[in-house]
């Protein structure tokens, strides 16, 4: 399974709300919808999350067998 905890510790860390992270990246309330239900994105969304915030690709994502 796909989580996205990390991303969202990453946005805590750096002091920012999910519509920064929107408005940074020009995500759809679709594309952050399925982020916040641990569904699969494309990973076109997760590289502009990742040029957005400066970081890794594992402070966006993990994971975890079931």
């Amino acid at each position: 399974m796909i989580s996205y905890n990390p991303l969202w510790k990453t946005l805590i860390d750096k002091g920012m709300k999910k519509e920064d992270l929107k408005n940074a990246t020009g995500l759809s309330y679709g594309t952050m919808a399925s982020m916040g239900k641990n569904e699969p994105v494309n990973l076109k969304q997760i590289d502009r999350i990742c040029k957005a915030l400066h970081c890794k690709i594992e402070d966006v994502i993990e994971y975890k067998e079931d």
